[in-house]
């Protein structure tokens, strides 16, 4: 069930964009993926952090803008090497922003409510997308991660009309 303020932010809130605010895409070492024998023995990790949220306030226009800043990333590790600093092989990491209109200004919990739980699903298409064009400019075998879908529970809200509906 969505949260009293979650709902708020949701009703206040309009998607304006989602971009590409920086970008880090590396090969450990020596390490090339052409030459690497067993490049599917490695393990993906994945990162996924919302970092924080900014209010922009126009004074000329009272204009709101709710910016919200996500770092993403995966890296290729080898978990046969003992040494964990040599176990890192590639990392590719990015930061996103999704900035929304603000209808009404938020209080602080609806806000940080939103950023945490709402914000991700605007900016993962974008980060599915690169992650997947990085891996073959990079020679790495394809990541593809899941869609994401939303966290309303369709059978449990379906199961609550059923049961509004008895007499």
């Amino acid at each position: 069930m969505i949260s009293a303020e979650l709902q708020q932010a949701i009703d206040s809130l309009q998607i304006q964009d989602v971009y590409l605010r920086g970008i880090y895409a590396q090969y450990e070492g020596d390490f090339d993926p052409k030459y690497f024998a067993d490049l599917d023995s490695l393990v993906v990790q994945t990162k996924h952090h919302v970092k924080q949220s900014v209010v922009l306030a126009s004074e000329e226009t009272s204009e709101k803008v709710l910016q919200v800043f996500i770092d993403l990333g995966a890296r290729w590790v080898d978990e046969k090497n003992p040494d964990a600093e040599d176990s890192v092989k590639v990392v590719i990491e990015a930061q996103f922003v999704a900035e929304y209109a603000m209808k009404t200004m938020l209080e602080k919990s609806c806000i940080d409510e939103f950023s945490l739980k709402n914000a991700s699903y605007h900016v993962w298409p974008y980060w599915r997308e690169l992650l997947s064009s990085q891996c073959d400019r990079m020679h790495l075998p394809r990541v593809v991660l899941p869609t994401v879908q939303f966290a309303h529970n369709r059978h449990e809200n379906a199961l609550a009309d059923e049961v509004n509906k008895q007499p």
